[in-house]
């Protein structure tokens, strides 16, 4: 019976899929600013999807595009970021992003924030990752968004 249910807790793995974060960071903030980005390299074993994200440093968060649409730049909420098997999909100023709305306090540099980013596999299983995503100060590439 042991030996029965070690098999199918082994089958089982492969339908959850795998995440791999990298390099996320979040913007700074000045003093009365309620909002900033996160940003990160998410890469996934398997096709998933990135369907929320939660941190107690906001209130919301919310997963944003960018895009040119008649030639002018639009960002939008998204219900999902497709996480294509084996095909990192960066999140960076300009592109793809975490927008943390609410915030309830300033975000200084060298700060740490956690993020929880909940996935998604094909089999409409969903698994949560922790992240602790540093706080890197304003500059001229981030002030893209």
């Amino acid at each position: 019976m042991k030996k029965l249910l070690s098999l199918l807790l082994l089958a089982a793995l492969p339908a959850l899929a795998q995440v791999t974060v990298g390099e996320p960071w979040v913007r700074a903030t000045v003093a009365a600013q309620k909002a900033t980005g996160a940003f990160m390299t998410l890469t996934s074993t398997q096709g998933a999807k990135l369907v929320g994200v939660s941190s107690p440093a906001a209130g919301v968060v919310e997963v944003h595009e960018m895009k040119m649409v008649d030639d002018v730049m639009r960002m939008r909420q998204i219900t999902a970021l497709e996480l294509p098997a084996g095909k990192p999909v960066k999140l960076s100023p300009g592109g793809y992003h975490l927008m943390l709305l609410e915030l309830k306090q300033p975000l200084k540099a060298g700060a740490t924030v956690p993020l929880t980013l909940e996935i998604e596999n094909a089999q409409k299983v969903r698994s949560k990752i922790v992240v602790e995503a540093p706080v890197k100060p304003l500059s001229t590439a981030a002030m893209q968004h």
